[in-house]
């Protein structure tokens, strides 16, 4: 059963850190290039990072130098550690598959930063 599980979200003051996760099961994760997501009500879902199947990572710019992208393929799991959250941060953050290749959505994880 293809499945994705995140978790780690919360809430946090402005300035602070959080570390979400994500499990992947039913499909092959080793090498796969992933993605971290995120989506505020009302608005289209957004790109936050992918990680290449060799672990290349690349950013949105509006979380460059504050948020970093992990992979860890024997345990299957994602990482994103986020420094320095801002208010603008708080959303429902999901991990996928690369835009054109994603597969059934989790429930995602909800981080909220608010002072």
């Amino acid at each position: 059963q293809v499945q994705l599980v995140e978790s780690g979200g919360g809430w946090v003051q402005p300035g602070g850190s959080l570390r979400l996760s994500c499990t992947a099961s039913g499909f092959t994760f080793r090498r796969c290039p992933m993605s971290w997501y995120r989506q505020v009500p009302g608005k289209d879902r957004e790109l936050v990072a992918v990680i290449s199947g060799s672990g290349r990572t690349d950013y949105g710019d509006f979380v460059k130098g504050r948020f970093t992208m992990s992979r860890d393929d024997d345990k299957r799991t994602l990482s994103l550690q986020m420094n320095n959250l801002k208010p603008e941060d708080t959303a429902v953050y999901y991990c996928n598959r690369d835009p054109g290749a994603q597969i059934q959505w989790g429930q995602g994880t909800q981080v909220i930063v608010s002072a």
